[in-house]
């Protein structure tokens, strides 16, 4: 598509996107009666407006049957997880059986960790991605001094090059494979927080399990926001979060992923609770753990109801939004904006932006990462006074994230806008 920087070429493209009507469903940030451009989709979706509705559903079961309201009325609440596993299939490339919507992310790595780290002899070794998302840090950290191993001797940290701010596929690999006698474990981010690189979780899954180790993937930037085949690329677990890309609200219940070859297998460690019980027995109260089986089976307490309909509301608006759809909407809302900053950086006399997110449609997602060579801080503290919400990670770098349900080819033409008169003094 030849792409103009215009605003009528930008509303032109509005008027013929099929997912413009979605955008009513969304509660847009408004203030001074205008409304903001809202941008960190990769931080906190916005809130759907029927979401307050699906919340009342639950309360009104509460209030009428109490805890009978698992077991009857219109929609039991026994049967209502499989309403999301169904859903996050298509959105995380698996089987129903192999999704369990459960805790949160970081609580979810932990109980991955219980099951697929087993730290035997020389094969103790984790590899995972440099300045991984500091939460991942400090689960590795903790994790493996509960094994009485030095995080120091164990953790193998992939860097980029030098001069580079991105991975190497083939660094990766080679890494896996230099140390493919003591491994154990690999766990990246599916894409990078900092940067908004896409990893080549296909090849990293194969080359783990060619070197003898698991493999998993911790998803937060990815759910929502890329394709994925967890099932066909092998991958053994994974882990997300629902309150990016997803709009289920702040600190919204997670999401993990267990390939079907582990449900069975009944030499896997780890941490039991009840409501992961058979389901046919789970109220003989019986003593011994028997897991049911399919990733259900990692659950450990009474679900959150509330919070899981809130993740439901979002997977009714996706489902009807349609997947593929909202892919294609990612892809040219996304070229467009890259489409966008090019030309500015291109029309300033001396480099202001340098680009951390490879610009490879195949290697980002909604996210740009713009390393700010002047004034970064400035610059983004105009943004956000002029209405755009973008964010700040130290130490000079603003995030942003066009996503296709509630934002527009116009919010990213004003952007650029923006930011434009920003750089050239004119703001």
């Amino acid at each position: 598509m030849q792409f103009e920087n215009t605003l009528s070429f930008a509303q032109s493209l509005d008027e013929k996107d099929l997912l413009k009507d979605f955008r009513e469903e969304f509660i847009i940030p408004v203030e001074n009666g205008k409304e903001q451009i809202y941008f960190l989709g990769n931080s906190l979706g916005l809130q759907p407006k029927q979401t307050t509705t699906y919340i009342q559903r639950i309360l009104d079961g509460w209030s009428k049957h109490g805890v009978e309201s698992f077991f009857i009325g219109d929609d039991p609440w026994i049967d209502y997880h499989s309403h999301l596993t169904k859903a996050f299939s298509i959105i995380i490339g698996a089987k129903s059986s192999e999704i369990t919507i459960m805790n949160n992310l970081t609580v979810n790595l932990h109980l991955m960790m219980v099951s697929f780290y087993r730290p035997q002899g020389k094969r103790n070794k984790i590899i995972c991605e440099g300045k991984a998302f500091p939460s991942d840090q400090y689960m590795f950290e903790s994790h493996i001094k509960h094994h009485g191993l030095n995080p120091d001797d164990v953790l193998i940290e992939i860097n980029p090059r030098a001069g580079e701010h991105c991975l190497r596929t083939e660094d990766i690999l080679q890494v896996i494979e230099k140390h493919k006698d003591e491994l154990a474990l690999i766990l990246f981010g599916g894409i990078n927080y900092y940067t908004g690189q896409v990893m080549d979780m296909n090849a990293i899954t194969s080359a783990g399990h060619r070197a003898g180790a698991r493999v998993g993937f911790d998803l937060a930037h990815c759910a929502g926001n890329i394709p994925l085949q967890l099932h066909d690329w092998d991958v053994d677990f994974a882990c997300w979060c629902n309150y990016k890309y997803l709009n289920a609200g702040p600190g919204a219940v997670g999401g993990a992923y267990v390939h079907e070859r582990f449900h069975n297998d009944a030499d896997i460690n780890r941490f039991a609770g009840w409501w992961g019980y058979k389901k046919e027995t789970r109220f003989k109260m019986d003593k011994g753990f028997q897991p049911i089986t399919s990733a259900e089976g990692w659950q450990l307490s009474t679900p959150h109801m509330m919070l899981w309909a809130a993740v439901r509301s979002s997977m009714d608006i996706i489902g009807r939004a349609g997947w593929d759809t909202m892919q294609q909407k990612r892809k040219i809302l996304n070229a467009y904006l890259w489409f966008v900053l090019d030309k500015i950086n291109a029309s300033q006399k001396e480099k202001q932006i340098e680009f951390i997110t490879p610009g490879e449609e195949e290697q980002h997602g909604c996210q740009v990462s713009m390393l700010m060579l002047q004034k970064g801080k400035e610059v983004y503290d105009k943004l956000m006074s002029n209405g755009i919400y973008v964010d700040w990670r130290e130490p000079n770098v603003i995030r942003l994230a066009p996503v296709p349900l509630y934002n527009t080819f116009e919010e990213v033409w004003k952007f650029g806008n923006t930011l434009h008169s920003i750089l050239q003094g004119k703001i």
